[in-house]
């Protein structure tokens, strides 16, 4: 299957984003100004094509441990965190998101880059590495990270160009490396940096790094699906092991209605996605055990919207996009988030609706006990009763899930 990486890979990012938002209030684009601002300053030491890419890459996804670092270390405590600005043992969130990122399909070898991303050139980071034992992307990133976290800038002025040189000065051989700070003074004039805020980040990104599809095969789509589903899962702990149960049912159920295998392997990576919109949720909603209220429900529905969205980034990518962000509709056009009716919805987009419902209800969560197949598939036809559900994928996956519990 042809896909576009880095397409998927800043749809990550975005994602990434919203949860970093909460945690140390940077601003929007955050990644792919890193991105933007490492790829121009390594094109000054002369880094150009494919490590070039992967450079863009690694930027785009040098955070991509944030969700499981705030379960793991600040047990969920997004927001005590956000206010006290304490964030212990940040060496485990760069060993986590290299460990994460060992299989994705990456042109060069860029091992350490994630887990040394914030180390300092003095040997005072999590790691007590020196300058000279970084790799130079792992310097680029942590350079450029730190700048744009420290400008926090919603614009980008005089003033804040000003105050970015000032940092540079009292940084450079200390917390970053003469080199580097070098090189990104080269490709910054203010001129440059003051564009850092404007539109067209994105088209300038993408005319530096072009994204051309990678042909991946299943262990790769896999490696890949598995990766964006565990940031999604990791959101929060009542939901954790969602989203893969989603992918590895909408393949199993594919293969059981006789679906291509192409067909099985591009839903099992809708399925891995079909909730990425809920980075956007808060964990007070995601996390309530009780009913919401209408307005925390109309909240919580736009998370397929975000779905839909964050998806549409990805060139060549609808199909899949509507397969992961339509598993809320329902046949007779109440679902959301756009209110598809029945001959609006292909096979694959029911059966997702199905397969979605089916793990959520047979999967167990601190507050409460995972349904059983039997009083699951009754549910089910129950609202395909309703208009709700196609009934014959209801019976498809009676007959497919029957012998798991």
């Amino acid at each position: 299957m042809k896909l576009d990486v880095l397409g998927l890979f800043a749809a990550c990012s975005y994602a990434l984003d919203c949860v970093e938002a909460e945690l140390v209030h940077v601003t929007n684009k955050h990644a792919k100004r890193v991105a933007y601002m490492s790829i121009c300053t390594a094109e000054q030491i002369g880094i150009s094509g494919k490590p070039l890419q992967d450079l863009a890459a690694c930027a785009l996804l040098h955070d991509n441990a944030l969700t499981q670092y705030i379960q793991e270390e600040l047990h969920s405590d997004i927001a005590q965190a956000a206010v006290s600005q304490q964030f212990p043992n940040l060496g485990l969130h760069c060993s986590f998101g290299e460990d994460n990122v060992i299989k994705l399909p990456f042109h060069t070898d860029v091992t350490n880059v994630i887990l040394y991303h914030h180390e300092n050139a003095n040997g005072t980071g999590p790691f007590h590495k020196k300058w000279d034992e970084i790799p130079l992307f792992a310097r680029i990133i942590h350079l450029c990270d730190l700048l744009d976290v420290m400008c926090r800038a919603t614009s980008f002025t005089t003033d804040t160009w000003q105050r970015t040189n000032d940092l540079l000065l009292k940084i450079n051989g200390s917390i970053a490396d003469e080199e580097c700070v070098h090189a990104f003074i080269q490709a910054f004039p203010e001129k440059h940096f003051l564009t850092l805020g404007d539109d067209d980040l994105d088209a300038r990104l993408w005319a530096k790094v072009p994204r051309i599809k990678q042909d991946l095969n299943f262990t790769q789509i896999k490696s890949l699906a598995d990766f964006f589903a565990q940031i999604v899962d990791y959101k929060s702990p009542f939901t954790s092991t969602h989203s893969i149960g989603v992918a590895e049912h909408a393949r199993k159920l594919s293969l059981f209605m006789g679906l291509e295998q192409e067909t099985s392997e591009k839903m099992y990576l809708a399925g891995a996605l079909h909730d990425i919109g809920k980075v956007a949720v808060g964990n007070e909603i995601l996390e309530k055990p009780g009913r919401l209220t209408d307005e925390e429900f109309t909240i919580m529905k736009h998370h397929a919207a975000y779905t839909y969205y964050i998806l549409s980034e990805i060139d060549d990518f609808e199909e899949l996009r509507d397969w992961a962000a339509f598993h809320h509709e329902r046949l007779d056009g109440t679902g959301y988030p756009f209110g598809r009716s029945a001959d609006e919805l292909s096979v694959p987009e029911r059966m997702m609706a199905c397969v979605d419902i089916y793990q959520a209800l047979t999967e167990s969560r601190p507050y409460k006990q995972g349904m059983s197949h039997e009083k699951t598939c009754s549910i089910l036809q129950d609202m395909a009763d309703k208009g709700w559900l196609d009934p014959d994928i209801v019976t498809q996956v009676d007959l497919c899930f029957q012998k798991e519990q």
